[in-house]
């Protein structure tokens, strides 16, 4: 469902015309998309020179990279509609087949095949070689009970919930956890198992393409690179405070008949003071993006998952000689020197790829994303978009969008506060 169809071709209150949209990553764009497209003149602030916020590119030497690579699933209509809005949808490929590699080489295939949904995977999932025929009827029995209520979910972790449907281990580790922790940026043993039972539902039960994966074919920064109607953009320009009263920016006070505050969740209350949120336990989940270039092609898959190794992805960004691989919940990576962190990646990827070993590595680069996410974990109480202070809306992958901190979650974020003050 997409939150915020009335953004589209409605009309300006005559009580609410200016509205001011603080961060320019996804939430604050999709905001600003919807009220601009709907006849509000829009002011977007952004600290920094470019838009994306966390989902972005910049230029290294004479390439441009994304700082990770992002993905989408075809069941995110909410982003898809956002692109829409841009007019970038034939810059995202979309892929039907998931490929999963073991340490050696043997690879396996996940697709859609004739059975309607929820049953499509059946035919290529029991032919998957890296699960025994019992660890793939103990998933099959996981997935139906998935398909039932629970009021629980939110209280207890996916790994906690995984055992208690006697989950074998290597199923875990190769299945639950290659698709959930890359989805929710974050370990088994720390997401609330609500997220994981919404991937799943969402992405691989409830319609035959909606696991479709979608991967940018341009720079995540050039589908940002295009003029919104009746939105004026004002990059370097880092908003100081934000009330109800108006916005001071660039040492000046602007002023306007609503305000969106889509700034991330640990610099909000610096920001808006008055609000009263309280994030007292939220912590961050990190993403790390390698990036690899080769004398020489080394693959020829488009995308693959790693199996038993601590790099999870990899992309292929320029005919097998370039590619950037992804560890999602890299707490691990973090403190540990760039150099090993390569050498680590080299050393896991020629497991997989034999042709690594005799390629050349001609350049690398490494990107910590140590705030990549908030931790999905149990128990975590997500505001609202309505503020207690009169005009003032929240919008972030971290309000109560129903999604984890995803892009779609982030656009769901913002395209709620636009349908707010479209509703006033």
């Amino acid at each position: 469902m997409t939150v915020a169809a009335a953004g589209d071709g409605g009309r300006a209150s005559p009580l609410a015309t200016k509205v001011i949209v603080a961060g320019g990553g996804l939430a604050g764009l999709a905001s600003a998309a919807v009220l601009g497209q709907a006849g509000f003149e829009v002011d977007l602030f952004e600290s920094r020179g470019f838009l994306g916020g966390r989902a972005t590119s910049y230029p290294l030497q004479d390439e441009v990279i994304d700082n990770c690579q992002h993905v989408l699933l075809r069941c995110c209509t909410n982003l898809l509609d956002f692109y829409k809005r841009l007019g970038v949808t034939d810059a995202i490929q979309f892929h039907r087949r998931f490929h999963f590699i073991e340490p050696g080489g043997r690879l396996s295939t996940l697709e859609r095949g004739r059975l309607p949904a929820p049953l499509h995977f059946t035919g290529s999932f029991l032919g998957l070689d890296f699960l025994s025929m019992g660890e793939k009827l103990a998933v099959g029995r996981a997935m139906a009970a998935m398909m039932m209520d629970r009021d629980d979910l939110d209280r207890i972790t996916m790994l906690h919930w995984l055992r208690e449907m006697g989950q074998p281990e290597r199923a875990i580790s190769r299945f639950w956890n290659q698709v959930l922790v890359s989805a929710i940026n974050e370990d088994l043993d720390r997401m609330a198992a609500s997220h994981g039972f919404q991937v799943f539902r969402e992405g691989f039960l409830a319609s035959r393409d909606g696991y479709e994966m979608g991967v940018p074919v341009v720079p995540l920064g050039e589908l940002y690179n295009l003029s919104m109607r009746n939105v004026r953009l004002h990059l370097r320009t880092p908003v100081e405070h934000m009330s109800s009263a108006g916005v001071v920016a660039a040492g000046r006070t602007w002023t306007a008949d609503a305000y969106v505050c889509a700034l991330p969740f640990e610099r909000f209350n610096a920001v808006v003071p008055d609000a009263g949120l309280n994030f007292d336990g939220w912590t961050h989940s990190p993403i790390t993006g390698i990036h690899l270039w080769f004398d020489r092609p080394v693959t020829d898959l488009p995308h693959a998952t790693l199996l038993d190794r601590t790099i999870q992805w990899l992309f292929n960004k320029s005919g097998g000689r370039y590619l950037q691989l992804v560890v999602s919940a890299s707490r691990s990576l973090v403190e540990m020197p760039r150099q090993e962190v390569i050498a680590l990646a080299l050393r896991e990827l020629a497991e997989f790829l034999p042709a690594v070993r005799e390629a050349k590595l001609e350049k690398a680069h490494v990107v910590k994303e140590v705030r990549a996410t908030f931790s999905a974990v149990p128990g975590l109480e997500r505001p609202p978009t309505e503020s207690r202070l009169p005009r003032l809306y929240f919008a972030g992958d971290w309000i109560r969008t129903g999604w984890p901190a995803t892009m779609e979650g982030a656009v769901r974020g913002g395209y709620l506060a636009a349908d707010a003050i479209l509703r006033r």
